[in-house]
């Protein structure tokens, strides 16, 4: 699989009676067999306020690569598709609990994460050959 792009961004309300300003959406936008994917993530924006409960990080930017300042929302969807692989094979998720959000979180190896956004900036792609690169294996 190969990584094209990584973000993420605050919605804003399109009508006054709408919710979306309590959202945020993270994207990762990859390559498989030829063909060009995005993948989704909608998720509570509170999630972002308590990320040092789900991560090290505790404030955005959560580090840097090259000239961009990674932000949590950046990184949201990614995780998500290193924890579970299959998400290559939908468009969207929606997560709304606090536990489930926790769990693309787990065991994740943060500091491998800054490679990814750095090859990103320098080379524009990053060349995913297995996700369980980026778990924490038991020992």
């Amino acid at each position: 699989m190969l990584i094209k792009r990584c973000s993420g961004y605050e919605l804003e309300k399109e009508k006054p009676n709408t919710s979306e300003d309590f959202f945020n959406r993270s994207e990762v936008v990859f390559e498989e067999d030829g063909q060009e994917k995005t993948f989704h993530v909608l998720y509570v924006r509170y999630f972002d306020e308590a990320m040092d409960e789900f991560t090290p990080y505790v404030s955005d930017p959560v580090f840097a690569a090259g000239s961009r300042e990674v932000e949590f929302k950046d990184m949201v969807a990614l995780s998500c598709l290193l924890k579970n692989p299959g998400f290559r094979y939908r468009k969207r998720i929606y997560i709304n609990s606090k536990a489930d959000f926790a769990s693309y979180f787990q065991e994740l190896d943060f500091s491998k994460l800054p490679s990814i956004f750095e090859a990103l900036e320098n080379k524009k792609s990053y060349d995913l050959r297995s996700p369980l690169e980026f778990i924490i294996q038991p020992q």
